[in-house]
């Protein structure tokens, strides 16, 4: 009985690689390179994506879907060394002056300086909601999971499955939510040293690009939105169980320890920004 339960082990775990691997977009089915002249590629068959920058450009790509609702994951590995003056962003957005936005940014360093992991949240074209951490791992070392859970009540920022951040509906206070725009998932890899390493203090080391940040394991369990319509209007309940998700009591503790070990900067504890109050919505979150 043992060595026939052993000799069906490796069948078996080939049937659950398989089934773990189909949960995950194909990049070549589910994102459209947008720019970069060939410094945003597809690798591993679409299982795998990287996007760089040079002195001459950088790089991105977005979604071929918009979805109005979801939980976006997807797994990066920063640049490494010296990255100083670089931006990879990662975020949903609709277009045009009024539009939404909810937002990863992660800032590059001088060698041994941690990332600042940037967040940010539009609604109707109005921002200036920026939170920022520091990362409790190196983000250059390995691959690790940065996700946006959007439904009609929060946007919850999470990493690796630990919440770093969420932003509560502030519709009752009279501020607007993301919650009518469908949005695009986009990513890009640029220069910013104008302002991104100590306010532009510190100036790009171009003699160590290519810049490349890579990509992998993207998971859209989303709404589609397509000819002003919902995939999610078709799909039971049980499978959308993020549209009324909220933070249980473990990880309102865990939210808790991020906030009090790693975060750096709060706008609504920023007196110097706010001398007459801090904006309504700071009340919630």
């Amino acid at each position: 009985m043992a060595s026939s339960s052993w000799n069906l082990t490796p069948i078996v775990f080939v049937l659950l690689s398989l089934f773990v691997s189909s949960a995950f977009a194909n990049f070549y089915n589910n994102i459209d390179v947008t720019w970069g002249d060939g410094r945003a590629r597809i690798l591993n068959n679409g299982d795998l994506l990287t996007l760089s920058l040079d002195k001459t450009s950088g790089s991105g790509f977005q979604s071929k879907n918009e979805y109005l609702f979801g939980k976006i994951d997807m797994q990066l590995k920063l640049v490494p060394g010296n990255s100083a003056g670089t931006v990879t962003a990662y975020y949903l957005s609709s277009q045009g002056p009024t539009h939404d936005e909810i937002d990863y940014e992660f800032l590059g360093n001088l060698s041994g300086d941690p990332y600042i992991l940037h967040t940010n949240v539009y609604a109707q074209g109005k921002g200036g909601r920026e939170q920022q951490f520091y990362l409790w791992f190196d983000p250059t070392a390995d691959f690790h999971t940065y996700s946006i859970l959007w439904n009609p009540q929060r946007i919850i920022f999470s990493v690796d499955g630990t919440p770093i951040r969420e932003y509560k509906n502030p519709e009752s206070l009279g501020v607007p939510y993301p919650k009518n725009q469908p949005m695009k998932m986009y990513s890009s890899l640029w220069n910013a040293d104008d302002w991104a390493t100590r306010g532009g203090l510190v100036k790009t080391d171009w003699s160590r690009a290519p810049f490349t940040a890579s990509y992998r394991n993207l998971n859209q369990n989303a709404c589609i939105w397509s000819s002003g319509k919902s995939s999610c209007n078709s799909n039971s309940p049980s499978n959308n169980a993020w549209l009324n998700q909220e933070l249980d009591a473990t990880s309102q503790q865990r939210l808790q320890w991020v906030r009090k070990n790693y975060m750096i900067y709060n706008y609504c504890t920023d007196t110097k920004r706010f001398p007459q109050g801090f904006p309504a919505e700071c009340s919630l979150q």
